[in-house]
């Protein structure tokens, strides 16, 4: 008999929980106080689990929530955030997650949700539910000693000022600065309250206590918040006294070069630490670029991050602006049968619509999600097979990618 993939009920939120914990590795069951937290989430009836029908145990967990993502040109897409998916190691290759999957794809697109997106824990499970990798993560080791900045002199501050502030200024600065990137900013996704409680301490689950940490604002010298970051410090030293610690960036927000310059140099100079982690930043940070000596800044992740699954590809390209003009004819694939058709792209004009005319070009939706932010080349997944040029007036591939490409790489900066 196979499980039975459902709603969670009030009383099932523990066992829930429990397996959460268990598909992410984490020894220990939840607490009361984990049980109220997830009691609150504002869309319950989209919490879903799977049970075992001879144990009643839940055994899989899957869940979504509303969210907003911004796509080049600024505007702000109406999307499904999926987390919390996990499916015990006693209970894998029954197709739960498939069934989950389905259940929350179908629902997603009823509800008129444009897109549907996550953050992959592992690279080849998702592309086959239509989600293509769409904005990608970078974060690099900072050798404070051979930036070539001076130690001795204080960061550039173009006119503005630094000050160490605490959470509760944090919480009051950091959302109206947050908005300001966002709206710039392909890939970045909504803060709500409780995302500014919960990175503040004034929530917390068990499995991940809240840590005191450093607080930076850049304030230009009109007064004006233009830069906020997060950081902790570790205590290493060694026998002899010399300090060997490492500052680990936890947020870094920037709406100004200005800003963004002032708080990087403000890190590498701070006594006593030798070595600045980035924390997970766009693929073309500015940050290496900023020191005089780029190759102080050595690259220690590049990674896949945000994941994208067209789901009204019609609204979606209708939604985001274009480096240039073109029509294209795109023939999307989809086996769940959700986006998949032949869709007329007037990048100049800004629409699309379906239609029955010849197609330029053929793709998966997993492939136009990976094209959509801008993220990816489309000459280069021609390349690899992912897009076929058709009709044989050549072209298209190039057109696309033109099309499809953004100055700047898309940035998710937050896990979900």
């Amino acid at each position: 008999m196979s499980a039975d993939v459902r709603t969670i009920t009030e009383s099932e939120i523990s066992d829930w929980l429990g397996a959460v914990n268990s598909g992410f590795l984490r020894p220990g069951r939840p607490t009361a106080n984990d049980v109220a937290e997830c009691f609150s989430y504002e869309e319950p009836h989209r919490v879903l689990g799977g049970f075992d029908p001879a144990t009643g145990r839940c055994v899989a967990t899957f869940r979504s929530f509303s969210q907003e993502l911004t796509v080049p040109g600024g505007a702000l897409l109406p999307v499904s955030a999926v987390s919390n998916v996990t499916v015990l190691p006693t209970h894998r290759r029954q197709g739960l997650l498939t069934r989950m999957m389905g259940v929350e794809l179908t629902a997603a697109k009823e509800r008129g949700d444009v897109l549907a997106m996550l953050i992959a824990a592992e690279y080849p499970i998702y592309g086959r539910y239509g989600y293509g990798p769409a904005a990608s993560v970078s974060e690099w080791e900072i050798d404070v000693p051979r930036t070539g900045l001076d130690a001795h002199r204080p960061a550039q501050l173009a006119g503005g000022r630094i000050d160490l502030v605490d959470v509760g200024e944090v919480r009051e600065v950091g959302p109206a600065l947050h908005e300001r990137l966002r709206a710039a900013t392909p890939g970045v996704i909504r803060r709500d309250a409780r995302w500014w409680r919960r990175t503040t301490g004034a929530e917390e689950w068990s499995h991940s206590p809240y840590k005191e940490k450093f607080h930076a604002v850049y304030r230009t010298a009109e007064g004006e918040v233009a830069g906020l970051v997060t950081y902790s410090t570790d205590d290493n030293w060694t026998d002899a006294k010399l300090p060997l610690n490492t500052l680990q960036v936890k947020d870094f927000l920037a709406v100004t070069p200005d800003a963004e310059r002032a708080l990087w140099q403000f890190l590498c100079s701070i006594d006593w630490v030798l070595k600045v982690r980035t924390g997970m930043r766009a693929p073309d940070d500015l940050v290496a670029r900023l020191l005089p000596d780029a190759r102080a800044a050595r690259l220690v992740t590049a990674a896949d991050w945000l994941w994208v699954r067209l789901l009204d590809v019609v609204r979606a390209l209708r939604a985001r602006t274009y480096a240039t003009a073109g029509i294209l004819v795109l023939e999307v694939t989809d086996r769940a049968g959700l986006a998949d058709g032949r869709y007329r792209l007037d990048a100049g004009a800004g629409d699309c619509v379906r239609t029955d005319g010849p197609a330029d070009l053929r793709l998966d939706v997993s492939t136009l999600g990976s094209l959509y932010l801008g993220e990816e080349s489309a000459v280069r997944l021609a390349a690899l097979g992912e897009i076929t040029e058709l009709g044989g007036s050549g072209g298209a591939v190039a057109l696309a990618d033109a099309v499809f490409r953004t100055p700047r790489r898309p940035w998710c900066p937050d896990i979900f």
